[in-house]
């Protein structure tokens, strides 16, 4: 069975629980190393927080310990996407994913927006690329509330079973207590769940977690 590693490419610690928390788990429990790069946050305050919450999150839900780009956060505009693209090559080029998540770019926070840039970017499909599997995910109050202005909007097309993950993808979510929202807000743990429940139903699943595809490559030697 491939074993090959996993890459999260996240904008903010929280991001990627948000979006992939029950993925990560499945497939760490299946025997991949997977990996997660937080792009934004000095560090400081509530990114400090976070820091510490992705720490314990990544441990719970079976993943390597973060790695903290540290560019400015909710100003990543003002960084050239070019350094960006250089810290995703960096990471690739170390770890060697066969699988890359990150946030989807129809989304109201510029962040997000500059880790899906980026992340393309980086992952051009050169022959020296190890990725052969590509995908976007989610951010509840993010990806939903972008006006159609933004683009085609989150369509999804590739769904995970999280059913057997998901008490843990919300234990991960309270990690984040703190910069989680009160219901009926769409980043509550209970709408989260909701979401989860309601994208497993649409396709006769307990819960799943939703990405759109944006490549995949099947190789002749894998």
């Amino acid at each position: 069975m491939d074993k090959r590693p996993i890459l999260v490419v996240a904008p903010h610690g929280l991001d990627e629980v948000l979006g992939v928390g029950g993925t990560i788990a499945v497939h760490a429990g299946a025997g991949h190393k997977v990996h997660v790069l937080i792009l934004c946050g000095d560090g400081q305050g509530l990114d400090g927080r976070r820091r510490e919450a992705a720490g314990q999150a990544a441990k719970l839900l079976g993943a390597e310990p973060p790695v903290f780009a540290g560019f400015p956060e909710n100003r990543s505009d003002s960084v050239p996407l070019s350094d960006v693209v250089a810290v995703i090559e960096a990471v690739v080029a170390d770890v060697k994913p066969a699988i890359v998540y990150v946030s989807h770019g129809d989304n109201l926070n510029i962040d997000h927006q500059t880790a899906y840039r980026a992340t393309a970017t980086a992952l051009r499909p050169a022959p020296t690329c190890p990725v052969t599997e590509f995908y976007a995910y989610e951010i509840a109050s993010s990806t939903d509330w972008a006006p159609a202005s933004f683009g085609a909007g989150f369509k999804p097309n590739h769904f995970v079973d999280i059913a057997s993950v998901l008490a843990r993808k919300l234990k991960a979510l309270e990690l984040y207590a703190f910069d989680m929202r009160a219901e009926p807000h769409a980043r509550s743990i209970q709408a989260l769940e909701a979401l989860a429940r309601s994208r497993g139903a649409g396709i006769g699943v307990a819960a799943v977690e939703a990405f759109t595809t944006e490549r995949t490559i099947v190789r002749a030697d894998r």
